[in-house]
């Protein structure tokens, strides 16, 4: 079974960089046709379409079997639902936004869950060309190289992620800006905000900033990355300082426990709308 995960891993990690290179790259070159979901800034694009469609297909060919949670199809309709079966997690362009307006984080983020578990992660930063893999128990990778987590233990003289998500409602905006306040005032090295989930995670993973949090994205932004951070080392927790839970919307991801505890202490939590709460409109 080992093996068969491998010969998955390597297919994601094909279909992430081919996406990435040949689409989302080309895809900036043109006039990008957007379009929003749940609000005017929840932007999505053709090429968001394209990606996942392109992905899903691969797979499918290859695992006929397998399920599939992706953005673009749980925004068409498909069922969140994260069972025991083996399952792909898919987030064709993590970064929307960066990507319309051609800021350059941008990622292709493949996640391969079974038992609900994830096995693998696959990260692709299209612009940066990095490709980043965790294999469950087997290390954390960036282009091959090894990745491991800050060795920082001083709150004090971190650097921590976050982002501003696409919720405007006004009491979630005073909740974000309470929280980052506060975080500031610890006081930290600085903040810094990359514009998607998966890259700030990787980030943790590569020791770059000790610790990144937020509330309201969604698996497919976390899935991946979540093991790309463990396996590299780090820790995953809820905002609130409690365990995990991948369908929550909700994350500190850091490079130990006691700063993921502390940054959890300045944190203005709310919950957000599970992805796997039953009629759950995305």
């Amino acid at each position: 079974m080992a093996d068969l995960w491998q010969d998955a891993m390597d297919h994601a990690v094909t279909a992430a960089r081919g996406a990435g290179r040949q689409v989302v790259r080309e895809a900036l070159r043109e006039d990008r046709k957007v379009m929003t979901k749940s609000s005017s800034v929840d932007l999505v694009t053709q090429t968001d379409q394209k990606v996942e469609q392109l992905i899903i297909q691969s797979v499918k060919e290859k695992y006929p079997t397998h399920r599939f949670i992706g953005e673009e199809s749980v925004a068409a309709g498909e069922p969140c639902v994260l069972s025991d079966e083996p399952t792909w997690i898919i987030d064709p362009i993590d970064g929307t936004t960066n990507f319309v307006h051609g800021f350059p984080f941008v990622a292709v983020s493949v996640g391969f869950s079974v038992n609900r578990q994830i096995e693998f992660g696959v990260v692709y930063s299209c612009l940066e060309d990095k490709m980043f893999t965790a294999r469950r128990g087997r290390g954390s990778f960036c282009n091959g190289q090894p990745l491991q987590v800050s060795a920082q233990t001083d709150v004090g003289q971190s650097v921590i992620a976050t982002e501003f998500g696409s919720n405007r409602d006004p009491e979630v905006v005073d909740g974000i800006f309470s929280s980052l306040r506060n975080v500031l005032a610890i006081p930290v090295h600085g903040v810094r905000s990359a514009g998607t989930a998966a890259i700030n995670m990787c980030l943790v993973a590569s020791g770059c900033v000790e610790a990144y949090y937020e509330m309201g994205m969604h698996v497919w932004d976390l899935a991946a990355a979540s093991l790309l951070v463990t396996e590299a080392g780090g820790v995953l927790m809820d905002v609130e300082g409690g365990p995990f839970d991948l369908m929550s919307r909700r994350v500190i991801a850091a490079n130990n426990r006691s700063i993921g505890q502390r940054i959890a202490r300045e944190i203005r939590a709310y919950a957000p709308v599970r992805d796997d709460a039953p009629a759950h409109t995305q």
